[in-house]
């Protein structure tokens, strides 16, 4: 597999400076081709306005989403997000609770069968038709 779809946790590890948890995941993209989802490029938009970001750290985050593919939104991949969404189920029968923003991402990685690299493994657990990978306990 020559393309790993990033969670926005994980790629957010990247773009700071001394984050040891970024680490954790160079091995999994070292000699790969790094992509994110549309959703992950919308939740570091809305990271840089609630936290307020400067134009210097926009401009870095900007450079770094340059750098790296982004998934567009597609009719397969809303068809998939429907698909795990209505799908998932908790052990006793009962839809299961989880983030939209996540569902989307899992989405785009199922529609494009790529191994999703992610910090939060029990976001991801469980959904069907999804590769991941987690250095998370």
């Amino acid at each position: 597999m020559d393309e790993v779809l990033l969670d926005t946790n994980v790629f957010s590890y990247f773009l700071r400076r001394n984050d040891t948890r970024a680490s954790l995941y160079r091995p999994y993209i070292q000699h790969k081709t790094v992509v994110v989802s549309f959703v992950t490029v919308g939740e570091l938009y809305y990271w840089a306005e609630r936290r307020k970001w400067g134009p210097a750290k926009v401009r870095v985050f900007e450079e770094r989403i340059r750098a790296v593919t982004v998934v567009p939104y597609d009719l397969e991949i809303c068809k998939a997000y429907a698909r795990i969404k209505s799908g998932l189920k908790t052990p006793s029968g009962s839809h299961r609770l989880t983030g939209d923003n996540d569902l989307w991402i899992a989405a785009c990685a199922v529609r494009h069968a790529l191994l999703l690299i992610t910090h939060n493994r029990r976001h991801f657990e469980g959904i069907p038709g999804l590769n991941m990978v987690s250095e998370a306990p």
